[in-house]
Formats: C-alpha cells, structure tokens, sequence
C-alpha cells in the first residue's frame, strides 16, 4: 500500500510540475535576436540589414553604393504594449559622400512576429547621446550644430525626439531643443 501512495505522489508532483513548466513556456515572452538581420524602411526604400549592414548600388551598374549601418545607441522594453520586448536603435546612413545621416528605427513584434519599421531622419553628422524609454515613448538625446555654424563644428545643442510605436509604424510625437 505505501508503494502506491507514493507512486501517486510522485505522479501528481511530475504532473504539477510539467504543468508549471507548460504554462512558463506558454506565457514567456518572445524576445527579438535579430534586430541586426531585418528590413527598414528609409524614405520610402527598403534596406535590408545582414549582420548589421546592408550595401546596394545607387543606380543600376553604378559602382556608387549607399551603405546603410547598425549604429547602435539601443534600448529595449515594450514599446506596443503587447508583453513582447521591442527594440530602438540608431542607423547610419551614407551614399560615399561627406555627410553620414542618422536615423532611429525600431524592431517590433507585431502578432508574434519581429519586423522592422521605418526608420525617421535624426540629422547629418550629429553627436549621438542616449536612446531611452519614458512615458510610453522612446526618447533619442543627441547634439547638433547651432544653425549659425557650418558642418566641421562640433556639435554643441542639444536635442531630444521623442517617437511611439503605432500600429507598427515609428511615429515623432515631438521634440526639444
């Protein structure tokens, strides 16, 4: 009799657990792992990072490429509301010029899957700060040049954007100078 109370514990101790494990699969979040390997949209074209960086020629059987370049500066939290962990980052951006434009982007899930969104203009040659999440929104600090100034200065105002994720787009809610 003392062998079938514990064969009985000992199924429903492995039944509880496996129920405990089922239920912390079932609700763990999805994290993203590939914000480096995704598509982003910048004025209207699409550019499709592999490890980070994404090389196309500006006109067909031009040798001129447009570089486009995970910059980093990210920050990671929920930005939907949908108990998935999102992504802010920088982008770069040049096309062999002087000039290397910064952009931020997110990397969302929507419905369970991790896409990328558009990514807005930040300026040419700023000075990155800080990438944060507030309030809902994703906050990027970063300096630029007084409209006094030319391009070789250093970038001494600073500035705050603040954008939010709606409806998987990366809107700018407002800034600050």
């Amino acid at each position: 009799m003392k062998k079938i109370i514990l064969a009985v514990v000992i199924i429903i101790i492995l039944c509880g657990a496996g129920y405990l494990v089922q239920q912390k699969m079932v609700k763990a979040p999805v994290t993203n792992t590939n914000a480096k390997n995704a598509t982003y949209i910048i004025d209207g074209k699409s550019f499709t990072l592999v490890n980070g960086k994404s090389e196309t020629k500006i006109t067909a059987g031009s040798a001129s490429k447009t570089i486009t370049q995970y910059f980093g500066n990210e920050v990671v939290a929920d930005f939907n509301g949908d108990g998935a962990e999102d992504t802010a980052f920088l982008l770069t951006q040049n096309s062999e010029g002087s000039g290397t434009f910064y952009y931020v982007a997110a990397f969302v899930s929507l419905e369970g899957e991790y896409k990328g969104t558009n990514a807005i203009l930040l300026g040419d040659r700023i000075a990155p700060q800080t990438t944060e999440f507030k309030n809902g929104e994703i906050v990027v600090n970063y300096a630029i040049r007084a409209l006094d100034e030319p391009m070789t200065a250093t970038p001494s105002l600073g500035v705050s954007k603040y954008f939010r994720i709606e409806e998987g787009k990366l809107l700018e809610f407002y800034h600050k100078y």
